[in-house]
């Protein structure tokens, strides 16, 4: 039998091979991991659907494959009916993609004219990359989809791009952007300036990359500044210290911010919202679901930590240990990644000080903290005393939130870090 790549999930149609984790002659078993695959932001194991004598491997490490692509051949093992449906959807619509509108192939230098979706059979394809293509400009009818059935994935809206960024390029012209913005696409020799080296962008800095932009396009960023005299918080760290690491946990300043973020939250109910476009409806969220933006060597990933409101301050900062550790090593699902309703993007163990971080879209507004450092502050008593201050920034959808609303939040968010409570840090 042969087994196929199947559907592990919403958005998991295709991915790039991390690893081939068995050889040719191995004897598996039904449920063995047989390849990581990494698909968005995550890198998840695919296991075989079937146990018997590995007699062929079709793909090897960095290998993008698609549902219903041959990842081994076993013998001895049963078909299972995990694996046969792949190949079905595939031949059914191998005719109707065929008959649509295609992008050409590299010999085709013609650009494609602007076209809608009533230029042919529109393809299927998730509501999220639907709504790129949209934003984009894009007529789907005329993007070749890759996955089962013909189905169009975000990967190929990027080849679709790709294509006609290089027609453009060697036609020495420039490309239009969404609302009539045009831009110089990039497409220069740099070596004959001096010495440089060429890498491939990962899939992950592909998606990261495409993310960033739409988000910054799309939303009308508005960013406020403010500091936050963490003297309390320090003194609450000293006293329950040890405390926490005799329960097994580090008491770093990040759950206090997340507490303190969360009753701001609950105050300001339109910064936990998001912007529903097509009904031109503003769903106030009831959960507060915290993604936290993680520094990893593979790129920027924003594990969730999930109903902050409900936790306790331990609680918070062992799930914050644990999230940021599977983030490092590629560990997290995709669903630890989805169903954010705010986002913290936190550079203070980095260093730095405020800085204008990109709305994670659908969210409407996001929070920056810096490093804490020692500063000259004057008192109520008119005194100069040296206190650490923390350099926060809120960016926020200018559509959804006024400038002072997002005032009054900053305030609040300030006031909330500046007189923490120690009845919440004690155990």
């Amino acid at each position: 039998m042969d087994v196929r790549f199947p559907k592990v999930g919403e958005g998991a149609d295709s991915g790039k091979v991390v690893s081939v984790l068995v050889k040719v002659g191995d004897t598996i078993s039904a449920g063995q991991t047989i390849l990581e695959l990494e698909s968005e932001k995550a890198i998840a194991p695919i296991p075989s659907p079937a146990g018997g004598k590995i007699t062929a491997i079709s793909v090897k490490e960095g290998d993008t494959i698609t549902v219903g692509t041959v990842l081994l051949s076993l013998e001895g093992g049963s078909d299972s009916g995990a694996a046969a449906p792949a190949s079905a959807p595939a031949k059914k619509a191998a005719a109707p993609r065929a008959a649509r509108p295609v992008v050409a192939d590299e010999d085709d230098d013609d650009i494609l004219p602007a076209a809608t979706e009533d230029d042919g059979p529109v393809p299927a394809a998730s509501p999220y990359v639907r709504k790129v293509a949209r934003e984009l400009g894009i007529p789907l009818s005329r993007v070749r989809g890759s996955a089962s059935g013909g189905r169009v994935v975000i990967e190929d809206l990027a080849r679709y791009i790709g294509k006609l960024e290089s027609k453009v390029a060697r036609a020495g012209k420039y490309a239009e952007a969404p609302q009539g913005l045009s831009f110089p696409l990039v497409n220069q020799d740099f070596a004959v300036f001096g010495p440089v080296t060429s890498e491939p962008l990962t899939p992950l800095r592909k998606i990261i990359s495409a993310r960033m932009v739409e988000n910054k396009v799309t939303l009308p960023h508005v960013t406020q500044f403010a500091d936050a005299d963490m003297s309390g918080i320090e003194a609450l760290r000293a006293q329950f210290k040890a405390d926490y690491e005799k329960a097994g946990s580090k008491l770093t300043p990040t759950p206090f911010l997340i507490k303190a973020l969360v009753d701001t939250l609950q105050k300001h109910p339109k910064f936990n919202a998001s912007l529903q476009e097509v009904a031109e409806t503003l769903i106030i969220k009831h959960y507060y679901h915290i993604g936290i933006a993680v520094d990893t060597d593979a790129g920027l990933l924003v594990p969730v930590l999930r109903d902050a409101d409900k936790k306790s301050l331990l609680q918070i900062a062992k799930e914050l240990a644990e999230i940021a550790a599977l983030a490092r090593d590629r560990k997290l699902s995709p669903d630890s990644m989805k169903g954010g309703s705010f986002t913290v993007s936190n550079q203070g163990a980095i260093g730095g000080s405020h800085f204008t971080p990109i709305i994670n879209k659908p969210e409407v507004a996001i929070l920056g903290l810096g490093k804490t450092s020692l500063k000259p502050v004057v008192t109520a008593e008119g005194k100069i005393e040296a206190r650490p201050i923390l350099p926060l920034t809120i960016s926020y959808d200018h559509r959804v939130i006024d400038g002072g609303s997002a005032a009054r939040f900053t305030v609040d968010l300030v006031k909330a870090i500046e007189t923490f409570p120690a009845s919440v840090v004690k155990l």
